[in-house]
């Protein structure tokens, strides 16, 4: 019975001072957390812990992912991408790139690279009844389950699409599309463009969708260079007012003269200077990208773009 005692004796004190170590060490993580956030963007950087992997929105390079994807993804990895965002998922043929999700997973892990999200085509579907919806939702959650992917992005509409009453449509879809995705643990996302912040009644269409959805069920993937070119608010006023919702960031420079993309670092964005905290942010992942403009051919535009951003921002990251 003595031994009994000494024993329990021991074991509470034990569990009571571990778990005074962990209250410790969760309210010192708290308040440097708190603190890097209230610290200007350069003196938080070089603190930051957590370690991003260089993304690349494969978009970029589709034609060279059209021809030959394998050789293309070793391509990059040799430039130093390891992450990367997919495009153009076959919802009839429930295809990467041509391969089925696990014949392109196990491309992926034979090179050593992951796929963290993926932009679905879900434009048609704002037009179409909400069971059509929930359908495609389903083999978009099935496509990325199988490549291990944890966002699902709503990228863009199209042209015509683009009225006050679709915007507003929208915003219900994105809550019903967050509400589907989340339960199948995965992260769903909205992908500004920069028709986004044109005015309806004195109210940006962005203003609206951010105010109008859950932020526990869209979060936002904020591409920085239609920020600058369209947005009256900067990214970090963009982060300040939504903190830890931009989970994922867009990279890409804008050409000088006509504001076209270009290779990071030819371009007028000083990203030194424009990045938010990512701490404050909630970012998860980063993607480069180049939409066109490219100065000889995408592969070595994303070359361009890889070794400007290793020498000059990912020291911010």
């Amino acid at each position: 019975m003595l031994i009994c005692a000494v024993i329990c004796f021991t074991l509470s004190t034990l569990n009571y001072r571990y778990s005074k170590a962990m209250n410790r060490r969760h309210f010192l993580q708290a308040s440097l957390v708190g603190a890097a956030a209230l610290l200007p963007f350069s003196g938080f950087s070089l603190t930051q812990q957590k370690e991003f992997k260089m993304g690349l929105q494969l978009y970029t390079v589709r034609d060279d992912m059209a021809s030959d994807p394998i050789a293309t993804l070793k391509a990059v990895k040799a430039m130093g991408y390891e992450d990367f965002e997919v495009y153009g998922f076959n919802e009839e043929k429930g295809t990467f790139y041509g391969y089925k999700p696990s014949e392109f997973k196990a491309i992926l892990d034979d090179l050593g690279l992951t796929v963290s999200s993926g932009h679905y085509g879900f434009a048609p579907y704002l037009d179409k009844p909400v069971d059509e919806l929930k359908r495609f939702v389903d083999k978009c959650i099935a496509g990325a389950q199988a490549i291990n992917s944890a966002y699902i992005t709503w990228p863009v509409i199209a042209p015509e699409q683009r009225t006050l009453d679709n915007l507003k449509r929208m915003t219900g879809l994105l809550n019903a599309i967050g509400e589907q995705v989340n339960a199948a643990g995965l992260g769903f996302a909205y992908h500004n463009q920069s028709f986004a912040f044109e005015k309806y009644n004195g109210k940006s269409g962005y203003d609206i969708i951010i105010n109008e959805t859950d932020p526990e069920l869209v979060k936002l993937q904020m591409d920085m260079y239609w920020v600058m070119r369209a947005a009256e608010k900067t990214p970090k006023q963009l982060v300040d007012e939504q903190p830890g919702r931009y989970v994922m960031w867009h990279l890409k420079d804008m050409d000088k003269i006509s504001q076209d993309y270009t290779e990071m670092g030819n371009g007028s964005i000083d990203y030194a200077d424009i990045l938010p905290s990512p701490v404050k942010s909630g970012l998860e992942y980063y993607y480069l990208e180049q939409g066109g403009n490219f100065a000889q051919s995408p592969l070595q535009s994303v070359a361009t773009s890889a070794e400007y951003f290793k020498r000059h921002l990912q020291k911010y990251l």
